[in-house]
């Protein structure tokens, strides 16, 4: 019996570190501060792609434009687009908001770890809108998608994540 109420105990701590998690999440970033980091994304619209870089003048890679809007304002994301596998807490696509992040494969579709990540912007009435640096030869640098312009986003789609700290 003793042995049952330390385990009882231990769910107990659990769930309330996560349901602490959880609130923290949704109240990480405040509407000013996504407004702030959507209109700071937004100032980078055509800088071009540049693989391992996240230098505002002379390009940058996905995670590396992502990385460099979340510093700006002082918050801690990886550097990596295959970190965001497991970074901050998983949201339904369909519940997604503006200062969220998107990870998807990447450009090898037999890959199936994240290579992909961009800053979710908002959505109109049936899609999902991000900003991202793209490796597209067409159309790459900092663009704006989204996410039913083409199968390709549906088909490297890997989730939806929310900061949780906002140290």
């Amino acid at each position: 019996m003793k042995h049952s109420r330390g385990i009882n105990f231990l769910f107990v701590v659990i769930a309330v570190f996560l349901l602490t998690k959880k609130a923290q999440s949704q109240d990480c970033l405040s509407k000013e501060k996504i407004d702030s980091l959507l209109e700071f994304s937004k100032e980078h619209l055509g800088t071009p792609y540049r693989y391992a870089s996240m230098d505002s003048k002379k390009g940058f890679d996905c995670s590396g434009f992502t990385c460099f809007v979340f510093h700006h304002f002082g918050y801690k994301v990886p550097r990596s687009s295959i970190d965001y596998e497991r970074f901050g807490a998983t949201i339904v696509r369909d519940s997604a908001q503006a200062g969220d992040i998107i990870v998807f494969r990447g450009t090898n579709a037999k890959n199936k770890r994240a290579g992909h990540v961009g800053i979710v912007i908002g959505r109109n009435e049936k899609d999902l809108i991000f900003i991202h640096s793209s490796s597209n030869k067409k159309r790459g640098g900092v663009i704006i998608s989204t996410f039913n312009e083409s199968s390709y986003y549906a088909k490297r789609f890997i989730r939806i994540c929310r900061l949780t700290d906002c140290h």
